[in-house]
């Protein structure tokens, strides 16, 4: 996964207050609450201002690095997210959780696919989808020289 150390980074980003009941037994953010956390980031890059998604689209992968403890003294945390790629038929988007302190607690990359809601099935992103989504926020691609 490319190194993103700056939140100029990422364009959708949507802070997020904490909840008790986002805790488990061992006083920490459930693992399960950060896939919720990670769809709010992508409703904030995913959206055309209005609050409507471009196109449709559904998760076909999540892949999440757990980098630090967030707990519920942590208040809130910063949900990022930024476009990677687009492809043919589906498009990738990375993803961070940060805590108020900029310590970043998990980073990840979903894969995103666009879907046929009458066929029920992946499609190719439309020309209007792809002009759309060349507006949002990119993570720069890494220089080939290093």
């Amino acid at each position: 996964m490319p190194a993103m150390s700056t939140p100029e980074e990422y364009g959708g980003r949507v802070a997020i207050r904490l909840r008790y009941r986002d805790m488990d037994t061992l006083g920490h953010l459930n693992q399960a609450v950060y896939h919720e956390l990670l769809e709010e980031g992508r409703g904030a890059v995913m959206s055309d201002g209005t609050g409507k998604w471009i196109g449709a689209f559904v998760l076909a992968r999540v892949e999440l690095d757990y980098r630090r403890e967030v707990r519920l003294a942590d208040v809130e945390v910063v949900v990022e997210a930024a476009l990677e790629r687009i492809g043919r038929s589906s498009i990738t988007i990375l993803q961070r959780i940060v805590k108020r302190d900029g310590t970043v607690a998990a980073e990840g990359r979903t894969v995103m696919v666009a879907w046929d809601m009458v066929e029920r099935r992946s499609r190719e992103i439309t020309d209007a989808e792809r002009e759309q989504l060349s507006r949002l926020p990119a993570v720069a691609a890494p220089d080939p020289a290093g």
